[in-house]
């Protein structure tokens, strides 16, 4: 079992979890932004998943989701606050 600080080193888990921080946010759900970047819901969910989001999404995958919250990517890889959006 990996514990908190395992996850917060895999990088899939850093961009899920702030990509749910900025869609937070920006007031949106996982079904708004599944719409608005083409993605199924399903994806979004997983992509923001704390178990399920290893190794499921690409850089253009990030790309497009930034794009769609209006933020730069780079935001999506700052490390996680302690007062994180959950």
């Amino acid at each position: 079992m990996e514990t908190k600080v395992d996850l917060e080193k895999d990088i899939y888990y850093l961009v899920g979890q702030n990509i749910k921080k900025q869609r937070k946010l920006k007031g949106l759900t996982q079904k708004k932004l599944s719409e608005m970047t083409f993605y199924s819901y399903e994806f979004v969910r997983k992509i923001e998943s704390k178990s399920a989001c290893r190794n499921t999404f690409s850089l253009d995958t990030v790309d497009k989701i930034a794009k769609a919250l209006g933020v730069n990517i780079k935001v999506l890889f700052d490390p996680l606050d302690e007062d994180k959006v959950s």
